[in-house]
């Protein structure tokens, strides 16, 4: 049964770990974003504040596994526990620390012309996804 519980550490750690990663290098390039408007004299947009925190929700998709393992610790295989918190977790964070590249990319481009916000955000939605989707499957392969 540790196996598991190693299983649901990894899930939240390695959700986090990549939430951590992704919210760095956005949070990094909103302010130099901010910056480069500042220094141009045009007004900084707030809305970097959003691709900052964007891959801030993996964490709480890396939560959400712990716990569904968590629940099934009685019923599932000690190695499906372990791998699905493992892998998942890790898929998980590799998602948060994509986004928070490409919402880094979403800021400077921002602040460089001032437009294209709404499209910036698809991008970021649609890499989102693959977090959901990691926590969705796992969750029915440990429902099987």
């Amino acid at each position: 049964m540790n196996m598991v519980y190693i299983g649901m550490a990894c899930a939240l750690c390695l959700s986090a770990l990549g939430s951590g990663l992704g919210t760095g290098a956005a949070g990094q390039a909103a302010v130099g974003g901010w910056k480069k408007c500042y220094a141009n004299g045009k007004p900084a947009p707030f809305i970097m504040v959003a691709f900052g925190g964007a891959p801030l929700t993996q964490t709480i998709y890396g939560f959400l596994l712990m716990n569904f393992i968590g629940n099934k610790l009685e019923t599932i295989d000690p190695l499906l526990g372990l791998f699905t918190g493992v892998f998942g977790g890790l898929a998980i964070g590799l998602s948060a620390w994509m986004q928070g590249k490409a919402a880094a990319s979403a800021c400077d481009a921002l602040a460089e012309t001032g437009k294209g916000t709404a499209n910036y955000f698809i991008i970021v939605g649609v890499i989102e996804t693959v977090a959901l989707f990691t926590l969705v499957f796992s969750m029915l392969l440990l429902n099987k």
